[in-house]
């Protein structure tokens, strides 16, 4: 994640942006770009050809001229008005817009970051100037498939979010939407290839970021109960995931609440050399006979406090569903499916979790 500090050794270091090698960089790009042109050009054209047609060619023309173009203009705009001029922000981002015209991604994510570090230095650390940009480097990160940075993108997105607005504005639930639907994908897809423990914290630390998003958008004075039916609704999805992994998870998998071993002491007579019984004694340690019970009662416990926090959430859905005057009848009814749909697991994970205790 971007930490505080990370983004501020970001804007502290001016020349991450513009390198010395900036135009050697730029004209290899326009290099490699102009050869895979032509080799799609060439896959696209007629299969008896060999040659690239004229309107190929003039295709690979056209793009370079315009690449170089806008790397020039750049090149003087920094000469003119200086490498950190916040006209350059749009000017790498207009740069990287056409990189992701042609499905070049990996240079777009390059000119947008140039664009994110302007905009940092110029207008701040938590300028709401940079999110635009930031939701950009998310789109292109994803066409490459490249999950952990779209993480501590989104991340970033909600960090500077929830320093921009308040609690009450619609811009910080929907940054806080935005987080936790990232969020739950990462899960239900499993992107970043957690294990089963790093997988449950990750679901355990979502649970609680929409707990804690809810209670202080409650607190708000003016907050509308509806406002929050998407964050209700993600949480309830989480915890759902969490109590099936739990379900599923043998019990001997839980940390019991008792000590696992226990001392004993054990004697025996021991006849001497001499012909003489004598009584010796040992302390061993042996498995505590209580603890394989305290295993599945913590995961009976584990169950429970999962299902409370569900049952919580299902039943703000349902107040909300009863009395918001603001939804519309087809959204209600919607509403009332999901919530009986999600009941109905809730219960069926109950009795599951049950049955698999003693396994």
């Amino acid at each position: 994640m971007y930490s505080n500090q990370n983004i501020k050794q970001l804007a502290d270091s001016p020349g991450s942006i513009l390198r010395c090698a900036k135009h050697i960089c730029c004209l290899i790009s326009l290099l490699v770009f102009q050869a895979f042109s032509v080799a799609g050009a060439l896959a696209q054209a007629d299969t008896e050809s060999t040659e690239p047609t004229e309107q190929d060619r003039a295709r690979v023309l056209e793009i370079t001229r315009e690449l170089g173009n806008r790397q020039q203009a750049i090149s003087d705009m920094q000469s003119s008005q200086g490498i950190y001029s916040p006209a350059l922000q749009e000017a790498y981002s207009d740069l990287a817009a056409f990189y992701v015209e042609l499905e070049d991604y990996v240079s777009a994510v390059d000119a947008f970051r140039d664009a994110l570090q302007l905009a940092r230095i110029n207008t701040g650390l938590y300028s709401e100037q940079q999110l635009p940009v930031i939701e950009q480097l998310i789109d292109s990160n994803g066409k490459l498939t490249e999950w952990q940075e779209v993480d501590d993108l989104q991340q970033l997105n909600y960090h500077i979010s929830s320093r921009l607005f308040g609690f009450d504005n619609p811009a910080y639930v929907a940054a806080a939407e935005q987080y936790g639907d990232w969020k739950r994908r990462l899960l239900s897809e499993n992107l970043l290839d957690f294990n089963y423990r790093s997988y449950t914290n990750a679901a355990d630390n979502l649970s609680k970021f929409y707990e804690s998003v809810i209670a202080n958008v409650e607190a708000q004075p003016n907050s509308q109960p509806s406002a929050l039916l998407k964050i209700l609704y993600g949480k309830t999805e989480t915890d759902l995931t969490i109590a099936r992994s739990v379900a599923s998870t043998p019990y001997t998998a839980f940390e019991g609440t008792v000590s696992r071993y226990i001392n004993r002491t054990r004697c025996q007579n021991v006849r001497s050399a001499s012909g003489q019984i004598s009584r010796q004694c040992v302390n061993v340690q042996v498995e505590n006979p209580r603890y394989r019970q305290s295993q599945r009662d913590a995961k009976q416990l584990e169950m429970n406090r999962h299902a409370r926090s569900m049952r919580r959430s299902l039943e703000k859905l349902q107040l909300i569903n009863e009395q918001s005057t603001d939804l519309p009848a087809q959204q209600k009814q919607e509403l009332e499916v999901q919530i009986t749909q999600l009941q109905t697991q809730l219960d069926q994970l109950i009795r599951l979790g049950r049955r698999r205790s003693l396994f």
